[in-house]
C-alpha cells in the first residue's frame, strides 16, 4: 500500500507543470526525486532557474497540488536551484567563467529596451544569481545613468583587463565609463565592433549566471555582427503594442532567427498607461500586440510591463524599480519577466562543451 501511495505522489508531481518553463516538473529545466521514510515522503526538486526570492512560492503551489491525495504521511518538500550553461552559435565557446550571456534587443530605438533589461538583470540578481550587465550601445549608452554610476571609472589590476563597476549586486560595463557622457561616439561600424569585443572580452567578469547584453536598437550591421561574435544563450525582443514599433521588432526576431540565437520570448512595454489620479487604462501604444507578435512566431510572451512614470524616475535616479520599489506591482512585472526568459532558457539545450577537454591533433614532422 505503501510502495502504490508513494508511486501515486510522484505520478502527481510530474503532473505539476513548473512555473516559467511550462515544462512539467521532472522535465526540461528540472529534476525531481522523491523518497519516503518512516514518517514522511520527502521531495527534492532542483530548478534550472534561480528562485532565491520566489522558491516558497513554488513550493506552496506545489504542496497545493498534492493535496488531493490525502497522503498517509507529511509531505516535506525542498526546492533548490542550479543554473548551467546552454548551447551558443555554432563555431563559438562560451565566455569564460560566464554561464550563459543574454541578449536583450530591439528593432527600433525608443521602446524602452534598456530600461527592460537592467530591471531584468536586477531582478535576477535578487532571486539570488550572479549578473552582469553589458551596455553595448555605443552610440547612446544609458546603463551607467540607470545604475546610479555615471561618472564612475573602472580600473585594472593587471593592465590587461578591465575590473567592471558594480551597483545593487549587478557588474556593469559600457563605454558609457570610459568616455564623458556629453562626447558624441563619432565612429564608424569596424570602430564600434571593435570596442564592444574589447568591453565584451576584455572585462574581468569573473563567475556569472547569466551576462545580460543591452544591444544597440534596429538591426544593421553593427547587431548583425554582433550576433554573430557573441557567444549567445538567448535572446530577447522587446516591443511595444504600436503597429509600428511591432514591425520592427519583426526585423530583429528575423534577424536571430538567420544567426541560429534561441529567442526566449517577447516583452511588450508601455503595455497601458494607468492614471496616477483616477485609475483609469489607458491604452496608448495599441493593444496586445506583443501577444500577436508571439503568436505569429509561436513564442512565449515573457510579459508585459506598463507606462508608468515611476519607471522613468527611477531609472534616471540610478535606482531602477526593480530595488527602489521591489515589491510594487511594476517590480513584480520585472520579476515575473526575468524568471520567465531564465525559465525558457532552463528548458533549452545544455551545453557540454565544458566536460570535455580540447583535442589538437597534430602530424608528425
Amino acid at each position: 500500500m505503501s510502495e502504490s501511495e508513494l508511486e501515486a505522489l510522484e505520478n502527481r508531481l510530474r503532473e505539476f507543470i513548473v512555473p516559467f518553463t511550462s515544462s512539467e516538473l521532472g522535465g526540461a529545466g528540472s529534476e525531481l526525486r522523491v523518497t519516503e521514510d518512516a514518517d514522511a515522503y520527502r521531495v527534492s526538486v532542483e530548478l534550472g532557474f534561480p528562485v532565491g526570492r520566489t522558491g516558497s512560492e513554488i513550493v506552496a503551489a506545489i504542496k497545493t497540488h498534492c493535496e488531493s491525495l490525502s497522503l498517509a504521511k507529511s509531505l516535506e518538500l525542498a526546492v533548490d536551484w542550479s543554473v548551467t550553461s546552454h548551447v551558443v552559435q555554432h563555431g563559438l565557446k562560451p565566455l569564460e567563467g560566464v554561464s550563459n550571456v543574454i541578449a536583450v534587443a530591439s528593432g527600433k530605438g525608443g521602446v524602452g529596451k534598456s530600461t527592460v533589461a537592467v530591471n531584468l538583470a536586477l531582478a535576477l540578481s535578487q532571486e539570488g544569481a550572479r549578473v552582469g550587465i553589458l551596455d553595448a550601445d555605443i552610440y547612446g549608452p544609458s546603463q551607467p545613468r540607470m545604475l546610479g554610476l555615471l561618472g564612475q571609472r573602472p580600473e585594472t589590476r593587471d593592465g590587461k583587463t578591465l575590473e567592471p563597476l558594480e551597483a545593487h549586486g549587478v557588474k556593469a560595463m559600457s563605454i558609457g565609463f570610459l568616455v564623458d557622457e556629453r562626447q558624441p561616439m563619432a565612429w564608424r561600424g569596424p570602430m564600434v565592433t571593435s570596442a564592444l569585443n574589447q568591453l565584451l572580452n576584455e572585462t574581468n567578469w569573473g563567475d556569472l549566471d547569466y551576462l545580460l547584453v543591452d544591444m544597440p536598437p534596429g538591426t544593421g550591421d553593427i547587431q548583425i555582427t554582433l550576433s554573430q561574435r557573441v557567444p549567445v544563450s538567448g535572446a530577447i525582443v522587446v516591443t511595444t503594442p504600436q503597429e509600428i514599433s511591432l514591425a520592427d521588432a519583426r526585423k530583429g526576431l528575423e534577424m536571430f532567427q538567420k544567426v541560429n540565437v534561441p529567442i526566449l520570448g517577447i516583452v511588450e512595454n508601455m503595455s497601458v498607461h494607468v492614471c496616477s489620479s483616477c485609475g483609469h487604462e489607458d491604452r496608448i501604444f495599441g493593444h496586445a500586440g506583443g501577444e500577436r507578435l508571439a503568436e505569429q512566431y509561436g513564442l512565449p510572451l515573457l510579459g508585459t510591463v506598463p507606462l508608468d512614470r515611476w519607471i522613468r524616475e527611477h531609472t534616471d535616479e540610478g535606482n531602477p524599480s526593480v530595488v527602489a520599489e521591489p515589491d510594487a506591482p511594476v517590480a513584480t512585472s520585472y520579476r515575473a519577466i526575468a524568471l520567465a526568459a531564465a525559465g525558457q532558457l532552463a528548458a533549452g539545450g545544455k551545453d557540454y562543451s565544458r566536460l570535455f577537454p580540447t583535442i589538437t591533433v597534430e602530424e608528425d614532422g
